[in-house]
C-alpha cells in the first residue's frame, strides 16, 4: 500500500501493481543503476514503473542532493523541461572553474505517460565532495493530474528504508580505484547556461542559399548509449525579406527538433519550436547553448569527437540547404 495525495486532500489506497506493467518492475520509483563511483560523472536513470491509482503521469519533479552537481538532464520527446537553480552549499571545482550555483530541482512537465507503460528518466550529473560507503536521496514527486505520489520518505542515518511506503530513490556512492579520472569530455546535452561554461562555435564551413548564409556549425559528443544530442549553427539573412526555418533532418537521427532555451528567476525552461524559427531580414541568428538549439532524438550511433553530422535544413523561402556539423567535445573543444 502506498500513499496518494490529492490537492487539499490526503487519503490510504490500497495499490496493485497493473498486469502490464513492466516486467519486474518495482513499485516505487528508484535508479536503474543504483552505486556510483565517488569523483565521477554519471547517467542517474530513473525508473517509474507505473502512474498515480491508474492515471498516466504528467509531471515528474527530482530534487537533486548536494555532491550532485553540475546536472544535466535529458529531454524527453513530448515533454517540457524546466531546470530550477540555486546555490550549492559548497563549492565545486568544474575543470578549474570554481562552481557555487547549479542545477537544484529537474522538472518535465505536461507529458503523457500511461499507466499501462513503464519509462526512464535521464539526468546526467557529477558526484563530487561524497564519501565513499554513503547515500545520496533524490525525492521524486510524481504527478497525474490532480494527484501527486510523493517518493520523498528518507530513513535516518543507520536506519532501513525496506519498511518505507514511499522512499526516495538512493544513489549508493562507492570508491573508485582512480577518483581524478572523469568522463565529463564525453558528456552529452552541453546546457552550458545552467553552470556558467560557454562554448563559442568552431570557424565551420559556410553554406549559402539564396540570401541566406549558414556557418560555424558544430555538434557535441555524447555519452554511449545516449539518444538525445544537440547541434548549433548561425544564419545570416543578407536579403531584403524575412524567412523561416521550418524544419530539420538528419540520417542520423531519428528525429531533430529545433528547441528554446530561456532562464528566467533562476528557472530554466525548454520547449520545442514546432513553428520554426524567424530569420528576419538582415538579422543573424545564432543556434548555441544555453539558447536555441537542435535536439537530435533517437540518435542511432552517439556522436564522438571528431565525427560529423549531416543535416538539412529546411526554409521557408531558400528551401533546402545542406549542412555538415562537426563533433566538438563536450566542452566545446
Amino acid at each position: 500500500m502506498k500513499i496518494s495525495k490529492t490537492f487539499g486532500k490526503t487519503f490510504a489506497l490500497a495499490a496493485l501493481l497493473s498486469a502490464t506493467a513492466f516486467a519486474g518492475a518495482e513499485a516505487h520509483v528508484t535508479f536503474l543503476v543504483r552505486e556510483a563511483t565517488e569523483e565521477t560523472t554519471i547517467l542517474a536513470t530513473l525508473q517509474l514503473p507505473h502512474g498515480c491509482d491508474g492515471k498516466a503521469t504528467t509531471e515528474v519533479r527530482v530534487k537533486l542532493p548536494e555532491g550532485f552537481v553540475f546536472a544535466k538532464p535529458q529531454p524527453k520527446a513530448g515533454w517540457e523541461l524546466e531546470v530550477i537553480k540555486g546555490d550549492y552549499q559548497k563549492t565545486y571545482d568544474n575543470h578549474g572553474d570554481k562552481v557555487k550555483t547549479g542545477a537544484v530541482e529537474i522538472r518535465w512537465k505536461n507529458g503523457n505517460l500511461s499507466d499501462d507503460f513503464y519509462d526512464t528518466f535521464v539526468i546526467q550529473g557529477k558526484v563530487s565532495g561524497v564519501e565513499a560507503d554513503t547515500s545520496l536521496a533524490f525525492p521524486v514527486t510524481q504527478m497525474c493530474g490532480d494527484t501527486v505520489e510523493a517518493w520523498d520518505q528518507v530513513a535516518k542515518e543507520g536506519g532501513d528504508a525496506h519498511g518505507m511506503k514511499n522512499p526516495a530513490p538512493l544513489l549508493k556512492i562507492v570508491a573508485g580505484e582512480d577518483h581524478g579520472h572523469d568522463h565529463d569530455d564525453m558528456a552529452g546535452m552541453d546546457m552550458s547556461g545552467m553552470t556558467g561554461m560557454g562554448a563559442a562555435a568552431p570557424a565551420g564551413e559556410t553554406v549559402k542559399a539564396g540570401d541566406l548564409e549558414v556557418s560555424g556549425g558544430f555538434a557535441k559528443a555524447m555519452l554511449p548509449g545516449q539518444p538525445v544530442g544537440g547541434g548549433f549553427f548561425t544564419v545570416t539573412n543578407n536579403g531584403q525579406a524575412d524567412d523561416r526555418l521550418l524544419s530539420v533532418t538528419s540520417p542520423a537521427a531519428g528525429d531533430v527538433q529545433i528547441h528554446e532555451m530561456v532562464t528566467k528567476d533562476n528557472v530554466m525552461r525548454m520547449r520545442q519550436l514546432k513553428d520554426g524559427v524567424a530569420i528576419a531580414a538582415g538579422q543573424t541568428v545564432k543556434l548555441e547553448p544555453g539558447n536555441l538549439h537542435l535536439m537530435f532524438q533517437k540518435v542511432k550511433t552517439p556522436f564522438k569527437q571528431g565525427d560529423s553530422v549531416p543535416v538539412t535544413l529546411t526554409f521557408e523561402k531558400a528551401g533546402k540547404v545542406e549542412l555538415v556539423l562537426q563533433v566538438l567535445s563536450a566542452q566545446g573543444k
